[in-house]
C-alpha cells in the first residue's frame, strides 16, 4: 500500500510541476490557463487520493475531507476557468 501511496505522490507532484511550469512559460492568458485547471487540478487531485489511501491503511479510518476536497476541486476548477475566459474574451471583444 505505501508504493501506491507513494506513485500516486509521485504523479501528482509531477502534474502540479507541470501545471506550475505552464503557467509561468506559457505567453498567452488563453494558453496560461490551462496550467492551473488541468494540470495542476489532477496532480492535486492525485495527491488528495495519496492521503485518502494512507489514512485507510495506516489509522483505518477514512476521513470525509479528503473527499469532500476533491469533489470541490473537480467541481470549481472548471467553473472558475471557463468564468475567466469569457471575461477574457468579453475585454477583447471589448477593445475593438
Amino acid at each position: 500500500m505505501d508504493y501506491l501511496i507513494a506513485l500516486f505522490l509521485l504523479i501528482g507532484s509531477f502534474f502540479t510541476l507541470v501545471g506550475s511550469i505552464g503557467l509561468v512559460k506559457l505567453p498567452d492568458f488563453f494558453m496560461r490557463l490551462h496550467g492551473p485547471t488541468k494540470a495542476t487540478t489532477l496532480g492535486v487531485g492525485a495527491m488528495l487520493i495519496a492521503s485518502i489511501l494512507y489514512y485507510f491503511s495506516h489509522h483505518d479510518t477514512v476521513r470525509l475531507n479528503e473527499f469532500l476536497i476533491v469533489i470541490f476541486l473537480f467541481m470549481t476548477a472548471p467553473v472558475s476557468a471557463h468564468l475567466m475566459s469569457k471575461a477574457a474574451l468579453h475585454k477583447k471583444n471589448s477593445k475593438k
